[in-house]
């Protein structure tokens, strides 16, 4: 994958692109408070990739388990 300079512009869809091949996780927390009194939590963690990529990270993973229970 080639890389960007700064003066290119990156259309969505290669940005798009790259987050699948990727992959990306975004963690986040809501508080809803009145008066200081937490009323409402809502933790949110979202894994965004393409099914090859994560099947790609799974093989990896297995493999590294594989190993370290052999040892």
């Amino acid at each position: 994958m080639k890389d960007i300079d700064a003066s290119q512009n990156v259309t969505v869809l290669e940005l798009l692109d790259r987050v699948l091949n990727k992959g990306v996780v975004i963690a986040g927390d809501i508080t809803i408070s009145v008066a200081d009194i937490d009323l409402l939590y809502v933790g949110v963690k979202l894994l965004l990739s393409s099914v090859d990529t994560m099947e790609q990270h799974k093989k990896k993973y297995l493999e590294v388990s594989e190993v370290e229970h052999e040892a």
